[in-house]
């Protein structure tokens, strides 16, 4: 099965069921506009203030995608299968059928941005790190997008985010001992041949690990406590996908994905209240996991696991990531187009994406079939929908910030 495709394809089959489902990603949306089609009935463009107006009244977030291979006591078994498209897997978990956003769905690690994320105390623990390694982060993130109050670049708060989440979720320390750096004189060893690794402290951390999930300032505590820093290092930045428009009382978050690809992996345990169950998953397994309704991915996570598909070893994961992450991402808003037996989520760069949007409301229906809408189209990066474990995506445009398309056959 192919399931992603970077030419027009013929029309698919009629779908049995439309069966579309989950909370920010899935549902039906109503009717944005009575023409029918995107294009017609476009609100005014938005100037630089209403866009930056509409982004501060989104709660910011980060999620990591863990990728590793092996295991604390040393290499797996061959694997085989689906399993042995790629010798690594990513670290998804299952969220509780009781949580508010995106209930049941399998997903990479992540939360929130807090103020604790953004204090300034985080600098003494960083200070030893703050010559050229802060300057390989990646493209700086535009500071008005940060509070006034904050001495931290995002691209170091938003990473210690996605640190602490992890952390909380799935009891996974990426920590780095205070002295463990490359001095300001040493050349950086070549990124693509260091993979780092988890901290696996020797003290029992679950007392800390409650403080935390009550209060995030105590990750901080813990970091002075164990003479540790986050390891920011470790984190490349992959992507900024912005929840799209559902209803008006819905969650949006504006989240960075981030990739880790550990050298062994890490022990791992589940908070029991937001997290169920988590799985090590090679991306063609996961995916194949979803198509066989085992688990369920929101179209984000299914898109960066396609990606992943690209990259058969970890060590080429790893070596993408590094270089890519240098260019920066560009963010992307969902546009749901609702049809008549499915949606079509629009990326930017599509034909039908609106060349500016106030990040608001901004979908649109039609009465017609997704075949339709599909059958002329030549400019496209969008998502469609027939059910909820059938996603194709379709892409004819060229990829930016030097990333990579997703692919995967099944």
């Amino acid at each position: 099965m192919l399931m992603v495709i970077e030419a027009r394809p013929p029309p698919p089959p009629e779908p049995k069921s439309r069966g579309l489902g989950g909370r920010g990603y899935g549902e039906q949306t109503p009717a944005g506009s009575s023409s029918g089609l995107p294009g017609a009935a476009v609100e005014a463009p938005a100037g630089p203030e209403a866009m930056k107006s509409s982004l501060q009244q989104w709660r910011r977030a980060a999620t990591l995608m863990v990728a590793s291979r092996g295991g604390p006591g040393g290499p797996p078994p061959p694997p085989t299968g689906p399993a042995a498209a790629q010798d690594y897997q990513v670290l998804l978990l299952k969220r509780s059928e009781h949580s508010h956003f995106m209930p049941g769905a399998s997903v990479f690690p992540g939360g929130v941005l807090e103020e604790a994320d953004l204090t300034p105390e985080w600098l003494d623990l960083l200070r030893p790190h703050r010559g050229p390694p802060l300057s390989r982060l990646g493209r700086a993130r535009p500071q008005q997008d940060r509070p006034a109050a904050s001495a931290l670049p995002n691209e170091v708060a938003f990473r210690i985010c996605a640190i602490r989440e992890t952390f909380e979720e799935c009891g996974i320390l990426l920590l780095r001992p205070a002295g463990d750096s490359p001095g300001r004189e040493d050349p950086p060893p070549p990124p693509h041949l260091q993979l780092p690794r988890a901290l696996e402290p020797l003290l029992d951390l679950a007392h800390w690990r409650a403080k935390i999930q009550k209060d995030p300032h105590q990750f901080l505590q813990l970091c002075q406590h164990l003479n540790c820093a986050p390891n920011i290092w470790a984190l490349q930045e992959w992507s900024n996908w912005l929840t799209p428009f559902v209803r008006k009382d819905g969650r949006r978050f504006d989240t960075f994905f981030y990739v880790c690809c550990l050298a062994g992996k890490p022990r791992t345990s589940l908070d029991m209240e937001e997290v169920v169950s988590l799985k090590w998953l090679s991306p063609t397994e996961a995916i194949e996991k979803f198509t066989s309704k085992e688990i369920w991915l929101p179209p984000p996570q299914f898109y960066e696991l396609a990606r992943f598909c690209n990259f058969s070893s970890l060590s080429d994961l790893h070596r993408f990531s590094v270089d890519r992450a240098l260019e920066g991402c560009e963010k992307w808003l969902i546009i749901l187009l609702s049809t008549s037996n499915g949606i079509i989520q629009l990326l930017p760069g599509d034909e039908l994406y609106p060349e500016n949007t106030i990040l608001e409301d901004n979908n649109w229906s039609t009465k017609k079939k997704i075949e339709e809408i599909m059958k002329d189209a030549k400019k496209m990066h969008r998502i469609v929908i027939y059910e909820r474990h059938l996603y194709n995506i379709h892409i004819t445009i060229k990829a930016k910030y030097k990333h990579i398309h997703p692919q995967c056959k099944l």
